[in-house]
């Protein structure tokens, strides 16, 4: 059983070789239960890992239960990212510290060719990633999509459109380098919260149109704090709800 012991064994490699890419777009159906048409295909991991983009595996000895992939983004002017675009992790793995161990490789990799930002997107309903995000990995919200990837084949998704946040992720910052040492002390004031209720996860599939009525109510609240400048900058958790929170960041 996956736990705190099998993480010390999780060894991240880069992906290389088509039976690598081939076992991780098995992980997909796995872990998403997606059909064919949504996933991610061999050749676009072997585009990512030519192009200079980033296809990471996590491994149990020599079982896959993680990956990553990445590709190269351009913003205007002289800045390049990394847009992260799927990083998934085996269901009984997922309290082992797989996608932490992942993400810290894609920096540490990142860092040593001097890119400065990681970006990817996520569902704003799903309130254990959030908190990953935000408060783990100390990437930030100031962009929101509507429906970006359409309704998809996975039961995850229950059906409900793909809204997402897009997470800002300053590898070399301040803020990052505290909240990666266990220190959160570089926080901003937060001016306004967007609250997620607890139990979002059995409605998607109990009252999908609850759920739907949830989302529109977040998706219209993002917008809205978007619109007049404000950033997620940090998230609390409870028994009742998921919290984000919102204020000015400056900084990177």
């Amino acid at each position: 059983m996956a736990g705190s012991q099998t993480k010390s064994l999780i060894d991240v490699r880069a992906l290389s070789g088509q039976a690598e890419f081939e076992e991780a777009v098995q992980l997909q159906k796995t872990i998403w239960g997606f059909e064919d048409i949504d996933l991610l295909p061999v050749r676009l991991f072997v585009v990512a890992s030519k192009v200079g983009g980033q296809a990471f595996g996590a491994y149990d000895r020599d079982r896959m239960v993680g990956f990553l992939v990445a590709i190269p983004g351009i913003k205007p002017g002289p800045s390049s990212y990394l847009h992260s675009h799927m990083m998934g992790v085996l269901a009984e793995y997922r309290n082992a510290g797989v996608g932490r161990i992942l993400k810290l490789a894609q920096r540490t990799e990142a860092v040593s060719r001097g890119i400065p930002l990681i970006e990817w997107t996520f569902d704003p309903l799903e309130i254990k990633n959030a908190y990953f995000n935000i408060e783990r990995l100390g990437a930030i919200v100031r962009r929101f999509i509507v429906n970006q990837y359409g309704t998809t084949s996975s039961p995850l998704h229950g059906s409900l459109p793909t809204d997402r946040c897009v997470a800002e992720w300053w590898i070399s910052s301040a803020r990052v380098a505290s909240l990666l040492s266990g220190d959160p002390g570089l926080r901003a004031e937060a001016g306004a919260r967007i609250a997620v209720p607890a139990q979002i996860a059995t409605l998607r599939h109990s009252n999908p149109p609850q759920a739907r009525d949830i989302q529109k109510r977040v998706s219209e609240q993002f917008l809205e704090y978007f619109d007049k400048g404000l950033a997620v900058i940090g998230f609390e958790r409870s028994t009742e709800a998921g919290t984000y929170l919102l204020g000015k960041w400056e900084s990177k």
